[in-house]
């Protein structure tokens, strides 16, 4: 008699395994000893990290953003590497059922974002040629990139480094790119990283300081602590920690570490954003950054400062005014955003139901305008949304700005307020020679966005900015120096 055959069971894949918030926090514990006792307490780099584990810095950082699994195996190589065994604890399984299973997973699902993006691309034809119609579900790329869009591309290993020093006692990030590189959308993601950890997290937009605020440091501080606490949660009771006698640095400081921070177990991260505004009125910023500084280097044996994480975001170097010994930007973890490579233009172009090769269509928008996020997407925006082939976009891009117009619009405005800075751009697009600069000028033109070191040449950002502004500045500096020839 034949057995009956039994249908095999119906198999789950095994999708790796995840760090939980313990195990990661264990595993970054391991790592602070190591470097105290082996790297004179300086922090080990992603390399560094990479060499020990023997693993590459593409899975390191999957590790650490704690929503993408990796093998156990590899789990366990991390923390052997700093002496520590690998607990059930420590991490969670990920998996997802066979594709022979039609029912629904009961998975854990993680990735929101993943998902969200297999649905856009299967709306959406993958070719190169223009949409014939208005496809709305391409939303204008201005602002931060939302949490659930698949169009924030990751600048590895930033968003790794980042997350890393946030769980860092007393860390600090400065976060330093011109406008429109992706700041406040990186912003919106370690955020979304520090909630996941239970971190208590408070924003601050210097934009939205009052100007009479800003004249007055016992204003500004008092108003700073304000903020702080209302976003904690905390009735502020200013008056109960404020002491003239003793001036408002000393009362703010005491405020943080004997008020706020001394009651609350979790850490606080506090971003700063728009730092910029405050270099405009030099009494206050002397003042305000020292102190900052002062909360670092207090945290190494402070317990309730080591609670506070600072992020710093801002745009221009204007801060070099500030004596080195008191500024809050050298110390930390430095972020310096870069423009998108090549294989990133191709993967958010993939994105948008794009299928370009990285020497065609890939090379010819980057040598317009170069690794520029924004301007990447606004013109992968139109290329989908408008009857708009790539060539065309090129081509109204160089004779009057075309798509761009509005960007470069307000590029010229900026530059037009500061007549020293529109002759110094003058001289860089008018030439293909080495250019040497004031360098004052040139911290204030790469702070906009405007140049680039090249080979210890300053070059135009991209051709976009270098034909746009060749038309702009040529009539100014004709003008410029017709009047001083008059003058004379």
């Amino acid at each position: 008699m034949i057995p009956n055959r039994t249908e095999p069971s119906k198999m789950r894949r095994r999708r790796g395994v995840m760090l939980t918030p313990g195990g990661l926090r264990r595993l970054q514990a391991a790592i602070q000893e190591v470097e105290i006792a082996e790297n004179n307490g300086d922090r080990l780099t992603f390399e560094q990290l990479g060499d020990r584990m023997n693993l590459s810095t593409k899975t390191l950082s999957r590790l650490w953003s704690l929503n993408a699994g990796v093998d156990q195996k590899t789990l366990k190589l991390c923390f052997s590497a700093f002496n520590l065994k690998l607990s059930q604890n420590d991490y969670i399984t990920l998996s997802e059922p066979d594709e022979s299973d039609g029912s629904q997973s009961s998975a854990l699902r993680l990735n929101d974002e993943l998902k969200y993006q297999s649905r856009t691309y299967s709306r959406v034809p993958i070719t190169e040629k223009p949409h014939p119609t208005l496809d709305l579900s391409f939303p204008y790329p201005d602002g931060p990139v939302p949490l659930d869009s698949p169009f924030y591309i990751e600048r590895p290993p930033i968003e790794a480094l980042a997350c890393r020093e946030l769980t860092q006692p007393g860390g600090v990030i400065r976060i330093r790119a011109p406008k429109q590189m992706g700041k406040s959308s990186l912003l919106l993601r370690l955020l979304r990283y520090t909630e996941r950890q239970d971190y208590y997290t408070v924003s601050v937009d210097c934009n939205q300081i009052d100007s009479s605020c800003l004249r007055d440091l016992n204003r500004f501080l008092r108003g700073f602590c304000w903020r702080v606490a209302t976003e904690l949660g905390f009735e502020p009771d200013l008056d109960d920690y404020w002491d003239e006698d003793i001036g408002s640095k000393l009362s703010c400081s005491f405020y943080f570490k004997n008020y706020l921070l001394e009651v609350i177990d979790n850490p606080v991260v506090l971003v700063l954003n728009e730092v910029d505004r405050l270099f405009k009125y030099p009494p206050l910023s002397q003042d305000f950054f020292p102190l900052l500084r002062s909360w670092y280097e207090e945290a190494r044996r402070d317990v309730n400062l080591q609670k506070l994480r600072l992020v710093v975001v801002y745009s221009t170097e204007e801060y070099a005014a500030l004596d080195i010994n008191g500024s809050p930007f050298n110390i930390g973890l430095p972020l310096h955003l870069p423009g998108f490579t090549p294989s990133e233009v191709q993967e958010l172009a993939k994105r948008h139901g794009l299928n370009w090769s990285l020497g065609n269509e890939v090379t010819a928008l980057m040598e317009l305008v170069g690794g520029h996020p924004f301007l990447i997407r606004l013109a992968l925006y139109h290329i989908c949304t408008q009857q708009l082939s790539l060539n065309q976009l090129l081509r109204e891009a160089i004779a009057n700005g075309g798509v761009f117009n509005s960007h470069l619009s307000r590029q010229w405005i900026t530059l037009q307020k500061n007549p020293n800075l529109a002759e110094a751009m003058a001289t860089v697009v008018s030439t293909s020679s080495r250019v040497s600069l004031d360098p004052i000028q040139t911290y204030k033109l790469e702070s906009q966005g405007l140049i680039r070191h090249e080979d210890e040449h300053i070059k135009p950002q991209c051709e976009l900015y270098r034909a746009y502004f060749k038309q702009q500045l040529s009539t100014i500096v004709d003008n410029q120096r017709q009047f001083k020839d008059i003058i004379r």
